[in-house]
């Protein structure tokens, strides 16, 4: 009854209609809303917040396979409803806000109370309230953007559901924005399919993202396999790069990228059948549960359009052991108050196993390659084995085959498992072919894989230093540890690095045009919360609210990089649209001091060349938190059978009702003034009365006005323009103005202070309460969180509303004269705070208006 409003739960139902599959209703928005514009008809369909609440939905509820055109629909949608049309003065932020909560409301169907609230905020968040916004932007754990949208934020190795990630490539597009990344870089294993690429520049391309495709290749060295990411650059447009793929030598190779995955499928499903003939019954045991079979047909519509991996695996195996283990939890919940000492230490160590058992869990105890020595591991050469012919290929001739395809395409050499003698012997071979190394890879940094990228790091500058001596010196080092070891497979490799040693000219040579770059990623894929999410950030980038978010206490991890950076101001000249303010333009510019007259300012970010660093006090933060431990949410008190309680909170309070009470608390201080101060009954009684008409009216009027009431639409009512929550906001604060103007400002500084009244210097008299109330109305706007534009213009408002109160102090003076009324200064004196109100809001109803 007194929480949550109509419209919440008009905003369930959209969503719960979306989650249903109601065929009619979903023809009409699907088929007819992505062509209409927001501002157009369908602004009298439904309102803003529901057409939100549709997209979003319809998004998320489209990620599975297929349904390429309907999310594409949906996420053109979005960008018009929300990326494009966001209200408040922190638009972008309240975009990402509103996707977020959108998010979880989808995620929290079937629990109506928490769904209430989630939509609640949401319609709070429509209005853009800068300090509401924030607040949500905390509680999402999504640092803050500028609102220029220039902030240096990337992934230069992220996955989608086309691969091993969970997210369609949608999807993974409107996560990225929403996180505030500005530049991704998307990785497919061994081939690449037009139809996966076609909806990533796409959907990279509605959302603005700087969108770059991978796609990772395996090369045989030294009995093991090194990855390397192919990234063709250098296509006018997504048809040019979808008309390269179609090219024949390329989609021979794409042919041969998926014999690849093949390959590597079927040697999934032989850890799958081992899972189920060695793994499982040991499990059962341990656990003390019925662990299902887990069926091959199954996993593979699990799968969908990815690539089978143990990943999936892992997570489709918990997927079926998570209910058995929930239900043995409740067994033993129930038992455990009545066992002895022994038996409850057997139930608290049975739960406490079962809550670590994640899917990231079974993955390191069941699935790896040395859990199942039986299996042959694809990702190490086999020899003697039937394998495709592109894993015998050396990384050379994998980049030499590749460079024949596309004259303009970067290598980037993935350094995971690799030791600095790995990638200086690899940079010789390649001839310089390879021009990026990924420097930094979270996923490794989380796994504590990363001890030799400080190493490689100092490699990679000294060749693009072109430092001969420290690059002898790094080599020189190579050779001593090689010759230290007892194994005495090393000797050939150190030939190799003597040979390297006195040919290191031509290794500097091969990077002296172009030097030797890093990439940094976090190679999420989405599915497992222990591993970081995609994206980082730059903190010198970022606002000043958010560089204090990401300190002491944040979830975010700080990475031990540090990247320089430049801010650059641009100036675009404006040319005027008549050749005399051109003219003009160029006349005024040409003054001492007035160079940038005319001129709109942009801010960007440059990355400064060869900065990248490794150091404790890095500037480079992850936008994507990390599950530290592996939690299940199993315990021995009973957490899931209790029914969350509907408790009053403001926050969720009927709108109606808490406008009410909005009205009624500014109306008491307001009253009350009136009625200690004034003699004369009526301005007593009445006064508060019309003070807040005045307020109402104005409101009502500006609104109305303002949304073109008048000749819009005959469809909609006058009160189809007015936020009622805003003029009750108003109201609530414009009661606490009359005792600081009537009282505090009127009688006690100006009367009893400076002996001012009405009669004696009205000018002084109605320029204080002027600027007193300008400064009063600037405080409470901010806290409001209302645009610049009305914040300021409601301080220029009380510098214009002087002459008109005093024309109207004027006008009355007259017409008390001449009806000879008695006692016209002590009238006047007695008003003139109403008098100063009504020229005040006068003259804000024009502007605002």
């Amino acid at each position: 009854m007194f929480l949550f409003d109509q419209r919440d739960r008009q905003l369930l139902n959209i969503v719960n209609e979306v989650l249903s599959k109601d065929p009619i209703r979903q023809y009409r928005r699907k088929m007819v809303y992505p062509y209409l514009h927001p501002r157009g008809i369908k602004e009298l369909s439904e309102s803003k917040g529901l057409r939100i609440a549709f997209a979003v939905i319809h998004l998320l509820e489209s990620m599975e396979a297929g349904g390429v055109d309907d999310r594409l629909n949906a996420l053109r949608s979005l960008r018009d409803e929300v990326l494009l049309t966001a209200a408040g003065p922190i638009p972008k932020n309240t975009a990402r806000v509103l996707l977020q909560i959108m998010k979880e409301l989808v995620r929290a169907h079937g629990h109506e109370q928490r769904q209430l609230e989630l939509a609640h905020d949401f319609r709070a968040c429509v209005s853009g309230n800068p300090r509401i916004i924030r607040k949500q932007l905390r509680q999402y754990h999504l640092l803050e953007m500028p609102e220029e949208w220039n902030q240096l934020s990337f992934d230069d190795h992220v996955h989608d559901a086309n691969t091993k990630g969970r997210k369609s490539s949608s999807h993974l597009i409107m996560d990225a924005w929403i996180k505030g990344i500005r530049r991704l870089r998307v990785v497919y294993y061994n081939c690449l399919e037009a139809r996966f690429a076609v909806e990533i520049l796409e959907a990279a391309r509605i959302t603005g993202i700087d969108i770059r495709i991978g796609i990772e290749f395996y090369a045989e060295f030294r009995n093991r396999y090194v990855q390397l990411m192919w990234v063709p650059r250098g296509f006018s447009d997504a048809q040019d790069f979808l008309c390269f793929l179609e090219d024949p030598p390329v989609k021979e190779l794409m042919a041969e990228g998926k014999n690849i995955c093949s390959y590597q499928r079927d040697h999934i499903l032989k850890v799958l059948q081992a899972f189920n003939t060695n793994h499982a019954p040991h499990l059962q045991k341990s656990l003390g549960i019925e662990v299902p079979i887990l069926d091959t047909s199954e996993f593979l519509s699990f799968v969908g359009t990815g690539q089978p991996s143990l990943v999936h695996l892992a997570e489709f195996a918990y997927t079926k052991i998570s209910p058995p283990m929930a239900a043995r939890v409740e067994i033993l919940r129930d038992r455990y108050p009545k066992a002895r000492h022994e038996e409850r230490l057997n139930i608290a160590r049975w739960v406490q196993t079962m809550n670590q058992m994640d899917s990231d869990t079974i993955l390191e105890q069941f699935l790896r390659p040395e859990k199942n020595p039986q299996i042959p591991d694809p990702s190490t050469p086999q020899p003697g084995a039937d394998v495709p012919g592109m894993l015998r290929l050396s990384p050379k001739e994998v980049i030499f085959r590749l460079s024949k395809l596309h004259l303009g395409y970067r290598i980037t050499l993935n350094l995971s498992d690799l030791q600095v003698e790995d990638v200086l012997e690899l940079l010789y071979d390649c001839e310089g072919m390879i021009n990026r190394l990924e420097i930094f890879n979270l996923k490794d940094y989380a796994a504590g894989k990363t001890d030799q990228a400080a190493k490689i790091h100092s490699l990679q500058q000294a060749i693009n230093r072109s430092n001969v001596i420290q690059l002898k010196r790094l080599t020189h080092d190579i050779i001593t540890r090689l010759a230290s070891s007892k194994d005495d497979q090393q000797k050939d490799r150190i030939k190799k690095f003597y040979t390297i040693l006195h040919d290191i000219a031509t290794l500097r040579d091969f990077y002296k045009g172009s030097p030797l770059k890093s990439r940094i990623g976090s190679d999420s894929t989405g599915r497992s919360p222990r591993v970081h999410g995609m994206g980082l950030a730059i903190l010198d980038t970022l606002p000043r609210r958010a560089q204090n978010d990401a300190g002491g206490g944040s979830p975010r991890d700080r990475i031990p990089i540090a990247i320089g950076v430049l801010k650059r101001r641009t100036l675009h000249p404006k040319t005027g649209p008549t050749p005399f303010t051109q003219k003009f333009y160029r006349w005024v510019r040409r003054i001492p001091g007035m160079e940038f007259m005319g001129s709109r300012k942009t801010h960007d970010w440059v990355i400064e060349q060869d900065t990248t660093r490794f150091t404790d006090q890095g500037n480079v933060i992850t936008l994507g938190g990390v599950q530290k431990h592996a939690d299940n949410g199993f315990s021995l008190t009973a957490n899931g059978a209790r029914k969350k309680t509907h408790r009053l909170s403001w926050r969720y309070l009927n709108t109606g009702l808490k406008n009410i009470l909005k009205i009624f608390i500014g109306f008491v201080p307001a009253f009350a003034t009136f009625a200690l101060t004034k003699d004369w009954w009526f301005l007593a009684y009445f006064g508060a009365f019309i003070w807040f008409g005045i307020t109402g009216l104005r409101n009502i009027l500006q609104s109305v006005l303002g949304g073109g009431g008048i000749r819009r639409s005959p469809l909609l009512k006058w009160n189809d323009y007015v936020k009622w929550g805003r003029l009750a906001d108003s109201l609530l604060f414009t009661g606490f103005s009359v005792p600081l103007l009537d009282y505090v400002a009127k009688t006690l500084i100006l009367n009893t202070g400076f002996g001012i009244t009405a009669a004696s210097n009205p000018v002084a008299l109605y320029s204080f309460m002027a600027l007193t109330n300008g400064l009063y109305l600037c405080s409470h706007n901010i806290f409001r969180g209302l645009p610049k534009g009305a914040i300021y213009g409601n301080l220029f408002r009380s510098v214009l509303s002087i002459p008109v109160a005093l024309f109207f102090n004027w006008a009355a003076a007259g017409i008390l004269v001449a009806f000879q009324v008695p006692g016209v200064e002590s009238i006047l004196q007695k008003w003139a705070a109403i008098i100063s109100k009504g020229a005040s809001d006068l003259v804000a109803g024009i502007i605002e208006g």
